[in-house]
């Protein structure tokens, strides 16, 4: 039923999917042959430890003009012994990113809290001398996270999938951030709110793929439902979210013009 209403929407839309794990699609060929098919112009392929940093750096060399990178070390993924090397990679090979990520606190995660923001600490000091977008994960450790950026001089960050208060969110707006919205508009009351109380002009469109919301495994073609809610919410045409959305995402990560070379 999801699929169905999708595909109904204009394929001559543009659209941006800035947050897709490709290295997990079961079908990646396949998937991405169908966002272009879709209009999807671009997919930000995000890393999350060493063997997915590699393979998505991997996969955007092999799809120059679709997919564009940005690798990281996710908070579930760190692990003490492994932090030097993981490090190390990101520090190699961030200039053919445009972006660090996925990165942030899981005050959820079994890992201790204490490290987690150790190594968020140093991500945060490689994104700014570099000049990287971050893009956070922040389950249970919005105020954290936020704090910590802001703290260490942070300009640029995309809160992802963003589900905190609204008194956070604001702050995180003027602040000058971004949030990104997913496929859970479909549901969930507080990334719903988010996604209302944000101007559409810091709002960016993804999938995570391949979550799955609802039963549904999510592909990069499927940022069309979030483009769809969002336009719902904010009582807007397709077409006027489409082309601000991609302008914001190019604005903060863009040109997407040379793949592995930008």
């Amino acid at each position: 039923m999801v699929m169905r209403r999708v595909l109904t929407v204009n394929r001559n839309l543009l659209l941006i999917d800035v947050h897709a794990h490709l290295n997990e699609l079961e079908e990646l060929e396949k998937d991405l042959r169908e966002a272009r098919r879709q209009g999807i112009s671009v997919i930000i392929g995000v890393g999350m430890c060493l063997e997915s940093n590699r393979r998505i750096l991997a996969i955007a060399k092999e799809n120059p003009t679709l997919v564009f990178p940005a690798i990281g070390y996710h908070p579930w993924k760190i692990k003490k012994p492994e932090i030097r090397e993981n490090l190390a990679f990101i520090k190699e090979n961030v200039k053919h990113c445009v972006a660090i990520g996925e990165v942030g606190l899981d005050y959820k995660a079994k890992v201790k809290k204490q490290l987690q923001r150790d190594v968020l600490q140093e991500i945060v000091k490689l994104s700014i001398r570099y000049h990287k977008t971050l893009i956070l994960h922040c389950r249970y450790s919005h105020e954290r996270v936020f704090s910590m950026i802001s703290d260490m001089g942070v300009k640029r960050a995309i809160f992802h999938w963003y589900s905190g208060s609204l008194d956070l969110l604001r702050k995180i707006i003027d602040s000058g951030h971004y949030i990104s919205a997913t496929p859970a508009l479909m549901y969930s009351p507080q990334h719903q709110e988010a996604v209302k109380e944000a101007a559409l002009e810091r709002i960016l469109l993804e999938t995570d793929c391949p979550v799955s919301y609802q039963g549904h495994v999510s592909k990069p073609s499927d940022v069309r439902i979030t483009l769809r809610e969002v336009a719902k919410i904010k009582g807007l045409s397709l077409k006027t979210v489409a082309e601000r959305t991609s302008q914001n995402a190019i604005g903060l990560l863009g040109p997407f013009d040379g793949g592995l070379n930008h």
